[in-house]
């Protein structure tokens, strides 16, 4: 039994500071649900528009209650988001904060992390039944913000890598794709990324699968406003059940994902035409917990891994890789599924882009 006498004695300036973290982190988690709500409701795009407003101008430009909007503007200045003016009662949103929260195509966007939250919060009741019994959380049994809040927030680094860093990085490849190949994307959620090739590469085909009917509906819808649908096929298969042979099997973010990564990448090499050639692009990561900790992006893939990754990997009783797998854990999967070679073609701050032939 532990006693009054027995307690630890604390160091109040250590305790001071933790303390002080902790209450920094309440300040912003109770933010991100305003941050979010001003993605939902347009207001930071209202106020990017206006750049300095008044509490009356961005209620009338945004059409959001002006009462709302003082409590919101104030929030957001309490919180360094905006600037406040005293002498004209305005509120200033520079133009990188912009860059940020309002401008959708944006390198730096990442409005997307916001809405992935607001997903994340409502799982929690089941992330709670899933911790305590050991099971698992399906990625359809989310929130529907999850699907579009990740094909935001992969989209920003779509955008700033598949094209000028990702591919150029496996050698011989972007010739391969301007020349016209086969292409399949395994896991391909809303189809940006297979959307997104199609675009470059015109002589091209693409396949994207999931599991996911209402990914595979939006992503067909997506593929028709981008005026690819002729090069372009999405279809409901698991990535154990897809048909076809293919030049070039992609996996964005997927791997570490399934129950069965040896056995999904098996069977991608099944499907491969003789000179085929598998990519996997993962989340980056060292293969040990302390050299993943000294990177400072770890702390959203631990917590991003925790609330999705490793959820839907147990739901289907799975190796649960997370997304901090590493490079060795993954290029084993690789060989562990008869492929010859198994490389990281690629790193990046953000991304180990994978490699492998059969």
């Amino acid at each position: 039994m532990t006693t009054q006498l027995d307690a630890p004695v604390l160091d109040f300036g250590r305790l001071e500071e933790f303390a002080g973290k902790v209450s920094a982190d309440q300040a912003a988690a109770y933010n991100a649900v305003l941050v979010y709500l001003g993605d939902r409701l347009g207001l930071w795009q209202a106020l990017a528009s206006l750049e300095s407003a008044t509490i009356a101008e961005l209620a009338e430009r945004s059409g959001i209650a002006p009462r709302y909007v003082q409590e919101w503007l104030s929030a957001q200045a309490a919180n360094g988001y905006v600037t406040y003016d005293a002498a004209t009662e305005s509120f200033t949103f520079s133009p990188e904060a912009a860059a940020v929260l309002a401008e959708e195509e944006s390198p730096t966007a990442m409005m997307a992390g916001f809405e992935l939250i607001a997903a994340v919060w409502a799982a929690v009741d089941k992330l709670a039944h899933a911790y305590t019994t050991g099971e698992g959380i399906a990625w359809h049994q989310h929130d529907p913000r999850l699907f579009s809040g990740v094909s935001r927030f992969y989209g920003t680094l779509y955008r700033n890598s598949l094209l000028t860093e990702w591919l150029p990085g496996v050698h011989g490849l972007v010739e391969r794709l301007q020349s016209g190949i086969r292409v399949l994307d395994v896991g391909c959620g809303l189809g940006l990324p297979t959307i997104m090739l199609a675009e470059a590469f015109p002589n091209s085909t693409f396949v994207g699968v999931d599991y996911h009917d209402e990914s595979i509906r939006l992503a067909d819808a997506a593929a028709q406003e981008a005026g690819v649908a002729d090069r372009v096929q999405f279809e409901v298969a698991d990535a154990t059940s897809y048909t076809g042979s293919h030049d070039l099997v992609l996996f964005f973010d997927a791997v570490h994902d399934f129950g069965d990564p040896v056995g999904a990448l098996a069977h991608a090499r099944s499907v491969l035409s003789p000179d085929g050639l598998v990519v996997a692009v993962e989340p980056y990561a060292e293969d040990t917990l302390e050299a993943n900790l000294a990177n400072p992006i770890a702390g959203v893939f631990y917590v991003g891994s925790s609330a999705l990754c490793v959820p839907h990997s147990v739901s289907e009783g799975g190796a649960a890789l997370g997304a901090q797998a590493g490079p060795a854990r993954l290029t084993a999967a690789f060989r562990d599924a008869g492929f010859a070679t198994a490389r990281v073609a690629v790193a990046t701050a953000y991304n180990l882009v994978i490699q492998a032939t059969a």
